[in-house]
């Protein structure tokens, strides 16, 4: 009777220490989805955050880039996986905000409920910068001035139809009185900094990171930064606003996002490991490096007021400003 109770004691205990087991989170590999191609700065902060989350939570972050359909792709495939956990999303303004409120038909998915905001990581301010081929604007009143005597002449480029980087020039048109012509590039910024070193486009709003090389070599000239402050490693250039356009250009933001459903332990998990990572000197380091900003969010609840909050103002944003969608 005692050996059997003694048996029924250590059943107890394995199974205790399985089901243990089982709940730990993270106990097998995260799948992270990009919802662009590689080497643009989702796709850079996804990789720098997830590998500290690898050495403090010890499990591999597989990261997949699925690209295409302004992010539609990479939003449903998330939203749709099974809310365990174990499928995550690194977005932006782009693929999970003015993507939902501009292409709501093409989208199976309904991304202000069936997608959970988790934890804000890092922002990436941009400039308003242009080309030096061809084109003698050093500042921002020199390149309107330009405008205004070339009226529709002006070609900026822009990471696509729709994008942030799209309206933020034609609020700065509208603002100064000019009218531009549009080139988007469907290839990135990769693509976009091509349009600009060759001349096929004269201007655009791109992230800070991105055009260092270019700048340095005398191919492209930052009129202005979209930052609150100048950039350290451009103490010459002036910001948007001293140029005389304050609040116009958009500062990028970083994110994790899960499936609706996820346990609110699992989303705890996730905001807390991403906090710590995004604080880690490693990170941070490597973040300066880039021209990223530290972001995070104080709370998985903080991180959805957050993107609450983007929806409404990209909803203001999309219906004062008419542009041509495709179909």
């Amino acid at each position: 009777m005692e050996r059997r109770a003694l048996l029924l004691v250590s059943l107890f205990c394995v199974l205790a220490s399985t089901a243990s087991a089982q709940d730990a989170y993270p106990n097998r590999p995260v799948k992270v989805i990009v919802p662009y191609a590689p080497g643009g700065a989702v796709d850079i902060v996804t990789r720098i955050v997830t590998e500290q989350m690898r050495q403090t939570m010890g499990q591999p972050f597989v990261i997949e880039n699925k690209p295409g359909a302004f992010g539609i792709l990479g939003v449903e495939e998330m939203a749709r996986a099974k809310p365990d956990g174990y499928t995550l999303m690194v977005g932006n303004n782009n693929a999970n905000v003015i993507t939902p409120i501009l292409y709501p038909n093409k989208m199976r998915i309904n991304a202000e409920k069936d997608v959970v905001p988790v934890a804000r990581l890092a922002d990436l301010p941009a400039f308003l910068i242009a080309t030096t081929k061809g084109f003698s604007a050093k500042t921002v009143s020199e390149f309107v001035a330009y405008a205004k005597q070339n009226p529709g002449k002006v070609r900026y480029s822009s990471v696509g139809v729709g994008s942030f980087p799209q309206y933020d020039m034609e609020l700065l048109a509208r603002r100064a009185g000019i009218e531009l012509l549009h080139i988007p590039n469907k290839q990135g910024a990769a693509g976009m900094l091509n349009d600009l070193v060759s001349g096929d486009a004269q201007l655009g709003f791109i992230n800070a990171a991105t055009p260092g090389g270019m700048i340095r070599a005398g191919q492209l000239r930052p009129l202005a930064a979209v930052s609150e402050q100048r950039l350290p490693d451009y103490p010459d250039v002036p910001t948007l606003a001293e140029a005389g356009f304050p609040g116009i250009g958009t500062v990028q933001w970083l994110a994790f996002f899960a499936p609706s459903g996820v346990s609110p332990a699992i989303l705890e998990a996730i905001h807390k490991a991403a906090v710590e990572a995004v604080a880690a000197p490693a990170v941070q380091e490597k973040f300066k490096v880039q021209s990223l900003r530290p972001q995070p969010s104080t709370s998985v609840d903080d991180t959805k007021a957050f993107i609450a909050a983007e929806f409404a103002k990209w909803r203001k944003i999309t219906s004062e400003v008419k542009i041509d969608l495709p179909e």
